[in-house]
């Protein structure tokens, strides 16, 4: 029957990998080689006098092309260190600082919930684009031109449109039978503390969903089009959402690193956006803010050495000096960042326009 395994979350599993170097612990136990974006060793399952045993921290796991041996750092630790499932998951949360949430109904019941708030959000993004498309989205059709953008750049990145109203997107959804309740909870509505009636967050904006490292919908970004502040509104921390543990376009970069071997992070939605149409797919961004410890974290899990790319003006500059800073303790062997500081008065964006993707290559 195998090992009997505990009814951990899948979410919690998945956060439990994100957070372990899988090549950190294959080599306590295998003298591990750099091979381009994979390690190499001799297997530790069965004896063998050349290396087939390869190591991928990118994909999460191991594959011996000797024995067939293959699997995570879950089931590493589990076989090497002859543990049960549960006794391998509890002994990496220990190393990754994380609690093992209890295998209770409580918390089925929290993972069932969480999916049905996804699947709120991922309404909320098909309505929010069928609005860019309709009459109510003609203005922000005609800036997102203007910025040149084509059709299947906005179709790649599920881009849309709230219209300017307070109860268009509450109204939409009720119908759709989605609760009100879930609606506050994923920060789509806003609900007045005076006990007034709830309302649209996203009003008069393009919408920009945000994905986790699935590409499953978790909260959105949303930049005005009239002039109302501020110009560009997330949504608020949810039970899915995390502003400084979230990466834009984490899932579509993720894929992009194992062909390109690097990463760019850039300041913001568009930029990406740009980065991404001219061909520069493995390009993220922070949310609205600085750098955090958990996104530095996150991006060196993808590459060694990930590209900071700020915009060339004096808060491009800043944000260089305080992610500098920032990482300075985080610093490991084999890791760092490198500076790509555009010229005067340019951002990723606008030298695009001028010089092409040559420019930023260089």
């Amino acid at each position: 029957t195998g090992p009997r395994r505990m009814a951990v979350p899948t979410q919690f599993l998945d956060e439990l990998r994100n957070r372990v170097s899988l090549t950190g612990i294959v080599s306590r136990r295998v003298r591990l080689i750099k091979r381009g974006r994979e390690h190499t060793g001799l297997c530790p399952f069965h004896n063998e006098k050349s290396p087939s045993f390869t190591v991928s921290d990118d994909k999460g796991f191991y594959h011996c092309f000797g024995c067939g041996a293959h699997g995570d750092a879950i089931e590493f630790v589990r076989l090497t260190e002859g543990l049960s499932f549960t006794d391998a998951i509890e002994r990496l949360a220990q190393e990754a600082g994380l609690q093992v949430p209890a295998a209770d109904p409580r918390e089925r019941e929290r993972a069932e919930r969480q999916g049905d708030l996804q699947h709120v959000l991922e309404t909320a993004a098909q309505w929010y684009q069928s609005q860019l498309q309709g009459q109510a989205g003609a203005a922000a059709r005609r800036y997102l031109a203007g910025r040149g953008l084509s059709e299947a750049t906005i179709a790649r990145f599920r881009l849309g449109f709230a219209p300017d109203g307070r109860l268009a997107l509450k109204q939409a959804l009720l119908a759709r039978n989605i609760p009100e309740a879930a609606l506050v909870e994923t920060g789509m509505l806003i609900k007045p503390e005076d006990g007034g009636a709830s309302y649209d967050r996203f009003r008069d904006r393009i919408m920009f969903p945000i994905a986790d490292r699935r590409g499953r919908v978790i909260a959105f970004g949303g930049r005005a089009l009239g002039d109302i502040k501020p110009k560009y509104l997330n949504s608020p921390d949810t039970p899915l959402f995390h502003k400084g543990q979230v990466l834009y376009n984490l899932a579509l970069a993720r894929e992009a690193t194992v062909t390109s071997g690097s990463l760019i992070v850039a300041e913001g939605y568009m930029d990406v956006i740009a980065l991404v149409q001219a061909g520069f797919d493995h390009a993220v961004a922070p949310l609205g803010t600085a750098l955090t410890e958990e996104q530095m974290q996150l991006l060196w899990r993808m590459v060694p050495e990930p590209i900071l790319c700020f915009d060339g003006d004096a808060a491009g500059w800043r944000a260089a000096l305080r992610a500098a800073e920032r990482c300075l303790p985080l610093l490991t062997p084999g890791h760092s960042f490198r500076f790509a500081l555009l010229p005067a008065g340019e951002d990723p964006d606008s030298l695009l326009k001028a010089k092409g993707a040559p420019a930023i290559a260089e």
